[in-house]
């Protein structure tokens, strides 16, 4: 195999040599620079097929030794200059090897390597200068700290919720529909007071979500819990409240390791599609298990009147809850034709 010279293709910045080799498929590479001369020898496929190859270089400046080199399809190497200067030329010898050409596709004219130059020093100065103005919050560290925990919180309450109705349901059967509430609803109650947390914390700044997006989930859920189902004992032994409670837990035990892995900056890709392939159908299922409580209670308040509010003879005898109720049933159903979101972390 016969040792043949390939085609070279140069451009320069102001602090750098950039060198094409035509040269694919290369193998046995050795590039070095010794004594301001570039020594380039491999095996490849160049202008004269398979062979090896050599050229070399003597710079017309000093250069440093050390050289920066890729072979994603042709050899590029990068020399770096001594000092951040144009050079006439590249070669020490006046005439200009055979083999050498410029490489068109990055030659700049001196002016315009010098602006480009300028942009870079301007980019960098720009960049410095918003990380200065940008101050570092020193309790970010803390505040990723609570939210880990209380989405962990939040997380194992709805965990708990989900698997003890499960398992009660695989042993129990449809019986455990009635008694849902009387043996879920003190962990039901705990994590949604926590809840309130989600309306604090946009609200202070700590997440970035809306605050009046987070007031209406937290809001609605306990008008059905605490109001609905906590008030009035005859909902307590429904099936709506198995329903209710179970389709909260699913949507829940995604929901909340999403938002616990987001605050240490980790992204679990399963997690993150079931989070949101999971909650599209879950919502709307359970604002109809919502709304069919809401229904079931609206004779219930009628009868016993709580809390109604009493009027003067004149305008009526009193102004029932269950008009609330029901102004409120239409709000829901009406939310529901704005396109869904994300609900708030």
């Amino acid at each position: 195999m016969q040792t043949l010279t390939p085609h070279v293709y140069w451009a320069q910045r102001h602090g750098d040599i950039y060198l094409r080799v035509e040269l694919s498929d290369a193998k046995n590479l050795d590039i070095c620079v010794q004594d301001n001369t570039l020594q380039f020898k491999a095996q490849g496929h160049g202008a004269k097929g398979d062979n090896d190859y050599e050229f070399s270089l003597d710079f017309l400046e000093p250069v440093k030794p050390e050289v920066h080199r890729s072979t994603q399809r042709l050899v590029n190497v990068t020399v770096r200059k001594q000092e951040q200067r144009w050079w006439d030329r590249l070669t020490l010898q006046e005439r200009k090897p055979l083999f050498l050409a410029p490489d068109f596709d990055r030659w700049l004219d001196e002016s315009d390597a010098e602006m480009e130059l300028q942009a870079k020093e301007e980019e960098k100065i720009n960049k410095v200068s918003i990380e200065s103005r940008i101050r570092k919050d020193p309790y970010l560290g803390l505040k990723k700290g609570y939210l880990f925990m209380y989405n962990l919180v939040q997380f194992l309450g709805f965990s708990w919720i989900f698997v003890n109705m499960t398992v009660r349901l695989f042993i129990l059967g449809q019986d455990s529909f009635y008694d849902t509430f009387h043996t879920i609803a003190d962990m039901m109650y705990f994590c949604q007071m926590m809840a309130v947390a989600e309306v604090i914390n946009p609200l202070v700044g700590l997440v970035k979500t809306g605050v009046f997006p987070a007031m209406i989930q937290v809001v609605g859920r306990n008008v059905i819990l605490f109001v609905i189902f906590g008030s009035l004992e005859e909902m307590q032994n429904k099936a709506v409240v198995f329903f209710v409670f179970y389709l909260w837990s699913t949507i829940e035990i995604f929901r909340y390791p999403f938002y616990m892995l987001a605050c240490i900056d980790t992204d679990w890709k399963l997690l993150t599609w079931l989070r949101y392939s999971i909650w599209m159908p879950l919502y709307p299922l359970g604002v109809l298990a919502e709304a069919i409580a809401v229904i079931q209670s609206l004779p219930i308040f009628d009868e016993t009147r709580l809390y109604s509010i009493p009027l003067p003879t004149v305008l009526g005898s009193s102004f029932s809850f269950s008009f609330t109720l029901k102004i409120y049933l239409v709000l829901m159903f009406l939310g529901q034709l704005v396109p869904l979101s994300d609900p708030p972390p």
